[in-house]
C-alpha cells in the first residue's frame, strides 16, 4: 500500500527557546504596565493591554487575533465545497463518452442492442448520483469506460475514508485489495475497541496491540485510546460540519454517492459505527456548526474536511488569544497550532509573550496581595523608579547623551566602606581594594602578577561617600480631580517615583514622606501612591496635608525639614475641630487663614519650601506668590512634562545647601 502522508499532530507546542527570538525585554513591559497602574487601572489589567498591545517591535495579541481571523476569511473565500461532486461528473462524463464510441464504431453488435443502449445512456437523470446509480448493474461494452466508472466507487471510497482518516484519498489511490482488506480490518478493530472503551472494558494492552497492528493509518501517533479518540473525533465532527455546509442538493448527492463507495455496504457501515461511537465519546465536539464558502477552488470531501478542521483550530486560537475567560494565561496558547496555521514566526512571537506574562509575574515585578489581586512588587517599583530617575537626570543635565556623573556623595565624607564601581560613579577609586582584586583575578587565572598587571572595570572599586545634610523631605501632591482632568496625574506619580528612588538608593540618611491631598490629606507608601485611583472628589486640602507634613518633621528633629508642594488649585477645604472635611468654593476666608497659619508654623521651624505652581491659573499664581513670601519659598512653574527635573532639581538644591548648582553638576543616576 502506498505510503501515508503525514499530517500535523494536535497538541501544545513543547520545544525550547528560539535562539533566534528577540530577547525579553522586561523593562518596556514595566514601563508599559506601571504606565497604565499610574493612571488608574489593576496591575492584571494593565500587564494583559501590554500583552495586546504588544512592544515597539514585537507584534501582540491583537495582531495575531488579527491575522488568525484574516486566514479564516481567506479559507472561507479561497474554496467552495464541490470538488468530489465534479470530480465525479468528470469521471461519469468520461465513461458515457467513450461507451457512445464503442457502440458507434462496434459493427457486430445487434441494432437493436444498439438502440436499446444508447437510449439508456441518452435517458440518464440529470442528478450525478442518481445517473451513478442507475448505471450501477449496466454491462459496459467499453473496457475504458468500465475502468471510469470504477474509478467512481475508488474515488467516493478514498474521499469518504479521507474525511475520517486525513491522507487515505492519496495513500490508497493504487491499492491493491489487500490493501483494501487491511483497511477494512483496521476498521472493524477500530470499532470493536471503541465498543469496549465505552463500556470501560477496554486495557492499555488492547489498545497496544491495536497501534501494533493499525499504527500506520495514524500519522499522528497517539500514545492513548483518549488521544486516539481526540484525533478522530475532531476529523469526524469536521466531516459533519462540512456537510452542513454543503447546499442541500450538494449534500442529497453526496449522500447518495456514498452508497455506490466501495461497491460494498460494509465500510459504510463500518464508518458509520464509527461515526456513533466518536459522537457519542466526545459529544463537546462541534458536530452541528457550518461554514459558508464562496469561493472558486474546489474540495474533495477529505480536503474540505481538513479546512474545516482548519477553521475550528483557527477559532480556538482565536478564544485563546483573546484571554476573556476566567483564569486565562498565555501558557495556555496552543503554539503548535499557531506554527501551522500563522507560521514560525507568530508561535516566535507568542512565546515571547508567554514569557513575558511569567517573567512578569514570576519573576518578582507582580505579586499577589492579601486579597488576591496582583501588585506592582517592590523590586518593580525600584526598576521603574530607576528608569524614571534617568529619564528625570537627562532632563536636568540639558545635554542628551552626556557621561552619567553620580552626585551622590559629591559634598560629602568618606565612609570607610567601598562598593563595586558603576558606569558614572565620580566617587574617588579605593586603590588597595582596586589592586586587591585585579592580583586575585590574575592569580584565579593562572598568571603572575609580578610580570604586570591589567586592570578591569570589575577590579575598580569606590570609596563611599556620605552626603553632610541629611533631609526630613515631605513630597505634598495634590490628588483633587481636576490633576487627573488635566492630564497631570500620571507625570505626579511619576515625578514621586523618582524622587523616592533618588532618595532611597543616593541618599539614604534622608527621609521622605509622600503625603497626598485632596478632600482630605494621607501620608502614604510609593506603592499606595502608585496604584492610586483617580477619584471625582471635589476639594485641594493644603490644610490637612500641612499638618501632617508638621507632624513628619517633628518626628525627625535633627534633619533639614524640606518641603516640596505641587499642586494645580487654591485651597477649598480645611479641617474643623472634630476632624471633619469643610468645603467651599471659591476658596472660604477661613480656609485661607488656617492654610497660612500652618504654613507659617513650619517657616518659623525653619522649613525649606518649594511650591510647585501647575497650570497658568492667575488666581493661584497670585495666591502661590503670596504664600511663597510669607515663608522664604521658592516658586517653581514647570510645564507638565518637566515636573519631575523640576522636583529632583528642587531637592538636590534643598540638600546641598550652600553649594551651588547649575547645569555642569546635574547627574545622571544609573542605581
Amino acid at each position: 500500500m502506498a505510503s501515508h502522508n503525514h499530517s500535523a499532530r494536535y497538541g501544545r507546542y513543547t520545544g525550547g527557546p528560539d535562539p533566534l527570538a528577540p530577547p525579553v525585554d522586561l523593562a518596556e513591559a514595566l514601563d508599559a504596565v506601571a504606565e497604565d497602574v499610574m493612571a488608574g487601572y489593576s496591575p492584571r489589567h494593565a500587564l494583559q493591554e501590554f500583552l495586546r498591545r504588544g512592544g515597539r517591535d514585537r507584534e501582540g495579541l491583537d495582531d495575531l487575533a488579527r491575522r488568525v481571523q484574516q486566514r479564516r476569511s481567506e479559507l472561507l473565500g479561497r474554496h467552495r465545497l464541490d470538488g468530489t461532486l465534479n470530480e465525479v461528473q468528470k469521471l461519469l462524463e468520461t465513461a458515457v463518452l467513450e461507451e457512445r464510441k464503442q457502440l458507434a464504431r462496434d459493427a457486430m453488435m445487434d441494432n437493436n442492442d444498439r438502440a436499446f443502449r444508447e437510449m439508456q445512456l441518452q435517458n440518464l437523470p440529470q442528478s450525478t448520483a442518481a445517473a451513478v446509480n442507475e448505471l450501477a448493474s449496466y454491462d459496459w461494452q467499453s473496457g475504458t469506460a468500465r475502468e471510469a466508472y470504477e474509478r467512481i466507487k475508488d474515488l467516493l471510497g478514498r474521499e469518504v475514508l479521507d474525511q475520517r482518516f486525513a491522507g487515505m484519498k492519496q495513500a490508497l489511490q493504487n491499492a491493491t485489495d489487500e490493501d483494501k482488506a487491511a483497511v477494512a480490518g483496521m476498521l472493524r478493530d477500530l470499532n470493536e475497541l471503541l465498543d469496549k472503551h465505552r463500556r470501560g472494558e477496554d486495557t492499555e494492552a488492547d489498545f497496544q496491540e491495536f497501534m501494533a497492528q493499525h499504527g500506520g493509518f495514524f500519522p499522528e501517533n497517539p500514545e492513548s485510546v483518549e488521544e486516539l479518540i481526540d484525533a478522530l473525533a475532531k476529523r469526524a465532527a469536521a466531516a459533519q460540519r462540512l456537510l452542513q455546509s454543503m447546499s442541500p442538493e450538494q449534500r442529497d448527492e453526496l449522500m447518495r454517492l456514498s452508497a455506490q463507495a466501495f461497491g460494498s455496504p460494509e465500510p459504510m457501515a463500518q464508518l458509520d459505527q464509527l461515526d456513533s461511537s466518536l459522537r457519542a465519546l466526545r459529544p463537546g465536539e462541534d458536530w452541528t456548526g457550518s461554514e459558508r464558502f464562496e469561493g472558486q477552488e474546489g474540495m474533495g470531501l477529505g480536503d474540505g474536511t481538513g479546512v474545516l478542521q482548519d477553521i475550528a483550530e483557527l477559532d480556538g486560537l482565536a478564544d485563546q488569544l483573546s484571554q476573556s475567560y476566567n483564569g486565562s494565561n498565555l501558557d495556555d496558547l496552543d503554539l503548535d497550532a499557531l506554527a501551522r496555521q500563522l507560521g514560525q514566526n507568530a508561535a516566535v512571537t507568542a512565546r515571547t509573550l508567554a514569557e513575558i506574562e511569567r517573567a512578569m509575574q514570576d519573576g518578582g515585578y507582580l505579586r499577589r496581595g492579601s486579597d488576591g489581586d496582583l501588585r506592582l512588587s517592590p523590586q518593580a517599583m525600584r526598576q521603574l523608579g530607576r528608569s524614571l530617575l534617568r529619564d528625570t537626570a537627562k532632563q536636568l543635565s540639558g545635554r542628551q547623551g552626556r557621561r552619567d556623573t553620580r552626585v551622590a556623595g559629591a559634598a560629602g565624607e568618606q565612609t570607610g566602606s567601598s562598593r563595586q564601581w558603576e558606569f558614572g560613579d565620580a566617587e574617588p577609586w579605593d586603590v588597595t581594594r582596586t589592586l586587591t582584586n585585579a592580583i586575585s583575578r590574575t592569580v584565579a587565572g593562572g598568571g603572575n602578577p609580578a610580570q604586570g598587571l591589567h586592570l578591569t572595570a570589575a577590579d575598580i572599586e569606590v570609596s563611599e561617600t556620605e552626603a553632610r545634610t541629611q533631609a526630613a523631605v515631605v513630597l505634598l501632591v495634590d490628588v483633587s480631580f481636576s490633576m487627573a482632568a488635566e492630564g497631570r496625574w500620571v507625570l505626579m506619580k511619576r515625578t514621586a517615583l523618582a524622587l523616592h528612588h533618588l532618595i532611597s538608593t543616593r541618599f539614604r540618611g534622608d527621609r521622605l514622606e509622600l503625603v497626598t491631598f485632596g478632600r482630605y490629606a494621607r501620608s502614604m507608601d510609593i506603592g499606595e501612591l502608585t496604584a492610586l485611583p483617580s477619584r471625582r472628589e471635589q476639594g485641594t486640602n493644603l490644610h490637612h496635608g500641612l499638618l501632617l507634613a508638621g507632624r513628619f518633621f517633628r518626628r525627625h528633629p535633627s534633619m533639614q525639614p524640606v518641603l516640596l508642594l505641587v499642586t494645580d488649585g487654591e485651597p477649598t477645604v480645611h479641617l474643623l475641630p472634630d476632624g471633619e472635611a469643610w468645603f467651599c468654593w471659591p476658596s472660604d476666608p477661613e480656609t485661607i487663614r488656617v492654610t497660612v497659619a500652618e504654613l507659617d508654623r513650619l517657616g518659623r521651624a525653619g522649613t525649606q519650601a518649594t511650591f510647585f505652581r501647575l497650570g497658568n491659573d492667575p488666581s493661584l499664581e497670585r495666591f502661590v506668590q503670596r504664600m511663597a513670601r510669607r515663608v522664604g519659598a521658592r516658586v517653581v512653574a514647570p510645564d507638565v512634562g518637566g515636573l519631575g527635573a523640576a522636583v529632583v532639581g528642587e531637592y538636590l538644591r534643598a540638600h546641598f545647601r550652600g553649594r551651588a548648582f547649575d547645569d555642569a553638576d546635574w547627574a545622571t543616576w544609573d542605581r
